[in-house]
């Protein structure tokens, strides 16, 4: 069989295509949303009346192969990855995937499996490997089978900001509060925002369990319970959906760009990671008496040894297993660098170092200083990520790097106890991160573990997109340059 017809047929799947049939009477949905990932981990796909699920199940849509990479052109022109000439993918859904759009409960939303065209003379409906959350699927999958079910869990911290808009829907410049971190009175004057965001959350599977004000104007940061790497990047995505309907309620932005302001915190999306061994998955009703949706959007892996946890008197130390994993993260966090910070913008970020910028390629216990730190005994967090990476990219070059530490018993070094600033002027030498993008993607292009996360077309098309991107800011005329140079002569 093919690639397409394996995932179409796999044990157990015609049961939930039932299952869902049967959500889609009883929650009186007419409409459905069939969503994949592009590149940059925006959400693209197609709407489909719920009348034709059992077919679309079966047979799938079809979309240009274009809009892996949005669809958008690059500086001369040309459609990013594919030309008007390629064929059109074919997207499967994934029905245990399903959940009711809770603003518009006539309306159902299920993220979806991309395939080559059935009738491509190369590789024929086989797995296209430009949908980054098909890659994701394969490569846990690769790692589990390698470490008998050895499996990455992880969770992330969102910040993002709520910006105030003009009439026209312009930005003001401006963020909704003051810049105040952790301060009530700045969360509370947001109230009406996180809580809206917060019931959408819920109603859509995710298990919101805390949130703050972080130090920008406008800036939220709300947190849900951690999962099995792929359910985490799906939930990362339907997170920013949410946020995007509530801004329209609310007549604000939701802004996920890194560095939209200097001088304050940038918006960092910190991945907390683990590799667990067993386990089980259980459904978590959130409260609700009758799930808006698939039972299997609303599972958590829950127990399990946590293979992290430490092995030895240092409770500061990870186990044998965690030390390998940093092992691999630190030799690869240069290439790692182009995905966890993917845009031009990002380096604002890395460059505004008086804000906890996680620039040095070091690690430590509880030591924000380093671009990766042991946040809690049995997890360590991977601070070089903002908002706007792609999760389903990040969580497989993670793997990738876990599986180079682990395969050949890589030694991170000894962890770093002090401010990182001090320890370099009592004479550390420390490596930094890359600074630009271009520098990144250069790094990503020289390692061959990392681009492995982004096979075949995947890297084509991340390459091609990003560097274009970078090119098009080393062509662009910025303010700094005008208000730097406009009247420095004669």
């Amino acid at each position: 069989m093919t690639d397409l017809e394996k995932h179409v047929n796999r044990p157990g799947r015609a049961k939930l295509v039932k299952e869902v049939r049967e959500k889609i009477n009883e929650l009186g949905i007419t409409y459905i949303y069939f969503q994949f990932i592009s590149v940059t981990g925006r959400i693209v796909g197609k709407g489909i009346p719920a009348a034709h699920w059992e077919r679309t199940a079966e047979k799938g849509f079809q979309l240009v192969y274009g809009s892996t990479a949005n669809l958008f052109v690059d500086r001369h022109k040309n459609y990013i990855g594919y030309g008007p000439e390629a064929h059109e993918l074919v997207g499967i859904p994934d029905p245990e995937t399903f959940a009711q759009i809770p603003w518009d409960k006539r309306v159902g939303r299920v993220y979806c499996t991309c395939f080559r065209n059935r009738e491509e003379r190369n590789n024929p409906a086989g797995h296209l490997t430009s949908d980054c959350r098909g890659n994701l699927r394969i490569i846990h999958e690769e790692f589990q089978k390698k470490y008998k079910g050895l499996h990455l869990r992880i969770g992330t911290e969102p910040e993002m900001m709520w910006l105030t808009r003009n009439d026209d829907g312009t930005p003001t410049g401006k963020g909704f509060s003051k810049p105040f971190c952790y301060h009530i009175d700045q969360f509370e004057s947001l109230r009406p925002v996180f809580m809206k965001v917060i019931e959408y959350s819920t109603a859509m599977g995710l298990d919101m369990i805390q949130g703050d004000h972080e130090d920008a104007p406008g800036q939220l940061e709300l947190n849900w319970t951690f999962d099995d790497v792929m359910r985490n990047a799906d939930r990362l995505s339907t997170y920013r959906q949410i946020c995007a309907q509530v801004a329209r309620e609310h007549n604000l932005i939701a802004c996920f760009m890194t560095k939209p302001f200097m001088g304050v915190s940038a918006s960092g999306c910190h991945t907390n990671m683990s590799l667990w061994k067993g386990g089980s998955t259980k459904v978590n009703k959130l409260g609700f008496k009758k799930l808006a949706g698939h039972e299997g959007n609303f599972t958590y892996l829950s127990g399990g040894e946590n293979t992290f946890m430490p092995d030895t008197k240092d409770r500061q130390l990870p186990g044998k297993i965690g030390l390998k994993a940093i092992g691999g993260v630190m030799k690869h966090l240069p290439a790692l660098t182009a995905i966890g910070s993917s845009t031009v913008n990002s380096y604002r970020r890395l460059w505004d170092q008086g804000f906890w910028a996680p620039v040095y390629a070091d690690w430590g216990y509880q030591n924000r200083t380093c671009g990766l730190r042991v946040s809690a005994p049995g997890r360590f967090e991977y601070r070089s990520v903002d908002s706007m990476h792609n999760p389903y990219l990040m969580g497989a070059a993670l793997l990738k790097a876990f599986d180079d530490g682990i395969s050949n018993n890589l030694d991170p070094g000894k962890p770093e106890s002090r401010n990182i600033y001090e320890a370099q002027k009592a004479g550390k030498e420390v490596k930094k991160l890359p600074l630009s993008l271009g520098e990144a993607l250069d790094r990503l292009s020289e390692d061959e573990v990392i681009k492995s996360a982004l096979p075949d077309e995947m890297y084509k098309v991340f390459h091609w997109y990003k560097r274009d991107e970078w090119e098009k800011f080393l062509g662009a005329t910025t303010q700094w340059d005008i208000d730097t140079y406009l009247d420095c002569l004669p």
